[in-house]
């Protein structure tokens, strides 16, 4: 089989589920669903889902089932929904095994600067995906990008993810798109976690999910080679970053829009 890295890096694609794995019946419902949208709508879609949020704003936040269980969900993910899964890791121990299922490595965005975790990730072999932090400029990220490339990694993708603006806020700047694929490699716009408002709740973050659709058709208009959301049947109801969670049910007419921007003649940058 072709490998991932090589089958989209001429082409668009999707990276979608629910936060956190949540169960394995919730996860086996989204999956399901975003398979069928993508085999409708001709786009590739790979399923997201973390099986730990170590991040949460308070100790008391749910953090999902763990490595060995989430693991184990995102494998009969992969089997039953026939999708390429993307993961978190957030310690490098984690990259083997993760690896071992994950066709994609996530490295969250507050942590985009540790050298042993970005080393280790890229010495698996697996596809490493990069959230910028909120707290780079983009190019700063020349450096982690040094760093997956010297422990031997070449497949790279680069996910802006919003900038913090002023307390509890974010905003998107979308020079950094085109800043972001100088680099060379696919880069991907996460349109929800660019509405999340971090910590405004006390002990949970907000969001504002009624600004997706926006900074998904804008960041279809800027070229971004790949487009990033986090989906749920009932976000209000999710146990992980709900408000900025994008429903289910409105996903596919979502995804047609952007389609439709994607496939106007315009220059675009997909990786060469």
């Amino acid at each position: 089989m072709t490998d991932l890295f090589d089958r989209l890096r001429h082409t668009h694609f999707i990276i979608v589920g629910p936060c956190v794995l949540e169960s394995r019946e919730l996860a086996m419902e989204v999956a399901t669903e975003v398979a069928a949208i993508g085999q409708r709508l001709g786009v590739p879609v790979i399923f997201k889902s973390s099986f730990d949020k170590a991040n949460r704003s308070a100790e008391t936040g749910f953090r999902g089932p763990g490595l060995s269980q989430g693991l184990q969900w995102l494998a009969e993910v992969r089997q039953t929904a026939g999708l390429p899964v993307l993961t978190d890791i957030h310690e490098p121990s984690q990259a083997a095994p993760t690896a071992e299922v994950a066709d994609v490595l996530q490295i969250p965005a507050f942590l985009c600067r540790q050298t042993d975790i970005l080393q280790a990730a890229a010495r698996t072999g697996r596809i490493v995906n990069i959230k910028k932090g909120q707290f780079l400029a983009p190019w700063d990220m020349a450096g982690a990008i040094a760093k997956v490339e010297a422990a031997g990694g070449r497949r790279l993708w680069l996910t802006e993810r919003g900038t913090s603006f002023g307390y509890n806020n974010l905003v998107v700047d979308f020079r950094a798109l085109p800043i972001l694929a100088g680099f060379g490699y696919p880069v991907v716009l996460d349109a929800t976690h660019s509405v999340q408002l971090p910590g405004s709740q006390g002990s949970c973050s907000g969001g504002e999910r009624r600004f997706v659709p926006y900074l998904a058709r804008a960041a279809a208009a800027c070229g971004c080679q790949g487009l990033f959301l986090e989906t749920h049947p009932d976000p209000d109801h999710a146990r992980c970053d709900g408000p900025n969670s994008w429903p289910l049910a409105q996903l596919e007419p979502l995804l047609r829009e952007v389609l439709a921007i994607w496939s106007l003649p315009h220059d675009c940058y997909l990786s060469s």
